[in-house]
């Protein structure tokens, strides 16, 4: 079965890049956007054939989608509200156990929260037609319309910075097939416009996850406003999820085979089920698992750099560092020399001592993120007494407010820019949309300049 058209057949260099072999060496090539429109369609036609596969959910007779959107909110909020009163009554927190989980939520989501939008940026194009004014007003508030501290890639690397969650080793493949499904549509434009279109219907609709997520970041000490921000976009009566509705309803063929367009539509919204969703990764965390990986991960760089005069069991650290099999024994050979206590305040282990506090001889060695693995594997069933009792309020993150104006792609921009028309500032602008370029000082520059000729063009 043909699931979507004028896709050719995958090259070379699109099975190169299959997903069975490295998804994020595709993520990174799609962000790119180097020559990689073949790959694009070869790696979208094989995930709509899969997509084929899932149970139809979305209501046939598109004339009941504005109730069927309505319903799902009512059933959303309903539940929310059911869980603020479970925890209210005492009960624990359903998503984070501890900060470690959270935090390594905030990254394993990271490759799809980065192209935030990006199955929506080719139809820029498309910016005179009246149809696509909905898609493209929601595109551009996800870029913040050019406002940096609004600005959702912006916001999501600020936060990812906050907590030290910089390193891409530490994420599993998997976590890269939203992102490059995002960028895959995105690339596809026009040609896959029914895909497009149904995917950004499923992807708008406001999840039960996002709420409660909110709600145990912010309890956690982390900010939420990245979260918090599209609870409030992805409303039912005039956000993304209404717009989401609307957009397939103006686009849909007048005499053309509107079955098949909708057949379309229905496969683009179910891929937004592939891969593992925000709960699953969330359910999939294991603490002890996620400690030795980031062990692993440093063990290379120090198992040369210990002194031999302290020994564990026989062994100097070196020796334990010298295979990633000794890890577990290590950690237990600390646990019974009692340099580690576990289920006990961190600080009464002199491992931790070691790498956190004034003149603590191993400071810089473990990043914040990194800190806090340890920090909840030793704390264990330890609760702090000072631990926060009830959510904590947070403003909007405090994305940079100001443009550098010495940013040399900003000063080139600007040159361009200078004595062309109207419409030929429109075809210099678009590409600086594109999702690898917008949350840049040239890109949030070139969307507010868009903003301002779309609103003032015929």
């Amino acid at each position: 079965m043909t699931v979507l058209t004028r896709l050719p057949s995958a090259p070379a260099q699109s099975q190169a890049l299959h997903p069975a072999g490295n998804l994020r060496q595709l993520y990174e090539a799609l962000l790119r956007d180097e020559n990689p429109r073949e790959c694009a369609h070869a790696f979208l036609q094989e995930q709509l054939q899969q997509a084929a596969d899932i149970a139809e959910t979305l209501p046939r007779d598109p004339g009941r989608w504005h109730e069927w959107m309505t319903a799902h909110c009512t059933e959303v909020a309903r539940r929310y509200a059911d869980y603020l009163q479970q925890r209210q009554a005492g009960g624990p927190r359903q998503y984070f156990s501890n900060k470690a989980q959270a935090l390594y939520f905030l990254q394993a989501v990271a490759p799809t929260k980065l192209v935030d939008g990006a199955w929506l940026s080719g139809l820029l194009p498309q910016w005179q037609d009246p149809r696509f004014a909905g898609l493209l007003s929601t595109y551009l508030e996800e870029l913040g319309e050019g406002n940096p501290a609004q600005n959702h890639v912006v916001i999501y690397r600020k936060l990812l910075a906050d907590h030290d969650l910089q390193e891409s080793a530490a994420i599993a493949d998997e976590h890269y097939l939203q992102g490059a499904l995002q960028l895959a549509l995105g690339l596809g434009g026009m040609d896959c416009l029914p895909e497009v279109i149904g995917y950004n219907l499923g992807y708008e609709q406001l999840p039960l996850h996002l709420l409660i997520s909110s709600y145990e970041l912010s309890e956690l000490g982390i900010n939420p406003y990245y979260f918090t921000l599209h609870v409030t976009i992805d409303n039912a009566s005039t956000g993304h999820a209404q717009k989401a509705v609307q957009a397939v309803l103006d686009l849909l063929p007048l005499e053309a085979d509107r079955s098949e367009f909708l057949r379309r539509v229905s496969l683009g919204y179910r891929l937004n089920d592939l891969g593992q969703g925000s709960r699953a990764i969330i359910e999939g965390f294991d603490l002890e698992r996620e400690l030795l990986a980031m062990l692993e991960r440093k063990r290379p760089f120090g198992q040369h750099l210990h002194s031999d005069y302290c020994r564990f069991e026989g062994q100097t650290v070196n020796q334990w560092l010298a295979t990633p099999e000794q890890l577990p024994g290590f950690l237990q050979a600390m646990q019974d020399k009692g340099w580690i206590k576990r289920n006990q305040d961190p600080q009464a282990s002199r491992f931790w001592q070691l790498i956190c506090g004034d003149g603590a001889a191993m400071f810089g060695v473990f990043n914040a993120y990194e800190k806090q693995l340890l920090h909840d594997w030793i704390a264990g069933s330890w609760t702090s007494p000072k631990a926060v009792k009830s959510a904590r309020r947070h403003g909007q993150t405090s994305a940079p407010a100001v443009i550098p104006e010495q940013d040399p792609d900003l000063q080139q921009l600007n040159a361009a820019l200078q004595g062309q028309d109207d419409h030929a500032q429109m075809a210099l602008l678009i590409p600086w949309l594109a999702p690898a370029r917008h949350a840049h000082p040239a890109g949030l520059l070139a969307t507010r300049c868009f903003i301002e000729l779309k609103s003032r063009l015929p």
